[in-house]
């Protein structure tokens, strides 16, 4: 049957060097007798022990706590050393060498992190012994508090490991909820789309036609946004986002995506420099993704009265793709956190941030998946973000 203090022992049994610290203590004193026990306010439990007397206590085995030392010593947290209770002014008469007829005798406690007293570190022997020396002490101080580090290092790998299960819990559950999430979005989403360009095409008043095309915004930033949470689950769960390469220009697809942000926010000014005459070979929808995940970014957080600049050239087999914006720069601490997933620009103007803080991570892993990287330069005067990936 299991011990009611049975992880405590479990404890103590799983460090490797504790038969060894009982052994080298037994030989180097002549005590018959070495255990590691568990000391509570009202329990004496062996955890380890070397017995060459035959006492008769085994892991698990217990003493009645009023009828040790080692009570006594979780109280005051000082060792005791008994080199001979008849000789001993203190201990000739206790109750403890008495019941049990041991000569010599020391405990030492043994402390966890925190100054938590968790037991002791003793020897008995039916015969006298010379222990009260400075080496006998200082071996036994020593092991107690090896004993204590074990203790606390195993606890702490527990400790962790129970965390990391939850982590790793929790993320499933989140990244299972997103995937259905965004999956369950998606239609009545394109069914509000088409509304909306329905609409669009018929004749209608001025400010009709402003309430539909800020509709359609909403609709494309919404579209996007779960573009960006489907890839994210897909990620997360499927190890990575899956590339379709071809050989094709890039500067439509590009140019494409800006007149779409331009119809968007029709009061920015986005001015383009596009060098792209010759075909390469990248997943240009993916490419796509990123570059209007990059350009959303800049539109959200540069000065509105200031224009947005993109240029992209091929260098080799090297493409770079930028776009800069003016505004606020973003400080030097946030920058290493700015392609994290759900991590988001805190503005100082109104402090509205649209979006999950999905988008550049996203630009991330696309441009990782191409091989390429993203990097970011931020002063007063511009802040910049460049991909640059192997392209063909």
């Amino acid at each position: 049957m299991a011990h009611d203090l049975q992880e405590d022992l479990d404890a103590v049994a799983s460090i490797s060097v504790v038969p060894t610290i009982l052994d080298v203590i037994q030989q180097s004193t002549g005590m018959g007798f070495v255990a590691v026990a568990r000391v509570t306010d009202d329990r004496w439990v062996a955890c380890q022990t070397l017995d060459l007397i035959d006492f008769g206590l085994g892991p698990g085995g217990e003493l009645r706590l009023e009828t040790t030392i080692c009570h006594e010593i979780r109280q005051s947290g000082e060792l005791v050393v008994i080199d001979d209770v008849d000789a001993s002014e203190v201990y000739a008469r206790h109750h403890t060498p008495l019941q049990y007829g041991f000569k010599s005798y020391i405990s030492v406690p043994i402390y966890l992190r925190g100054n938590v007293f968790f037991g002791t570190l003793c020897a008995i022997d039916p015969n006298p012994a010379k222990l009260s020396g400075t080496v006998t002490v200082g071996m036994f101080r020593l092991f107690a508090d090896l004993i204590g580090r074990h203790l606390d290092a195993r606890a702490d790998v527990t400790d962790t490991k129970q965390k990391l299960d939850h982590e790793l819990e929790t993320s499933e559950l989140r990244d299972q909820f997103i995937a259905i999430l965004g999956h369950d979005l998606r239609n009545p989403l394109a069914s509000i789309s088409a509304g909306t360009r329905i609409l669009a095409r018929e004749e209608q008043a001025a400010k009709s036609k402003t309430v539909i095309a800020l509709m359609q915004q909403s609709v494309d930033r919404m579209a996007n946004l779960i573009d960006n949470v489907m890839d994210f689950a897909r990620g997360r769960l499927g190890g990575g986002i899956g590339l379709n390469r071809t050989h094709l220009p890039l500067g439509p697809v590009l140019m494409q995506i800006v007149e779409e942000h331009r119809s968007a926010y029709p009061d920015r000014q986005i001015e383009t420099d596009l060098a792209l005459d010759t075909p390469l070979t990248l997943d240009h929808q993916r490419i796509g993704q990123l570059f209007s995940n990059l350009l959303s970014n800049a539109l959200t957080h540069g000065a509105p009265d200031k224009p947005i600049r993109i240029g992209a050239t091929r260098s080799g087999n090297t493409l770079e793709l930028w776009i800069a914006n003016a505004g606020e720069p973003i400080s030097q601490a946030d920058i290493p956190r700015l392609f994290q997933p759900f991590k988001r620009r805190e503005g100082k103007g109104n402090g509205k941030v649209q979006g999950l803080g999905l988008g550049l991570y996203i630009a991330a892993e696309i441009a990782q998946a191409h091989g390429g990287r993203i990097s970011v330069s931020s002063t007063p005067n511009e802040t910049r973000f460049t991909l640059r990936v192997p392209a063909c």
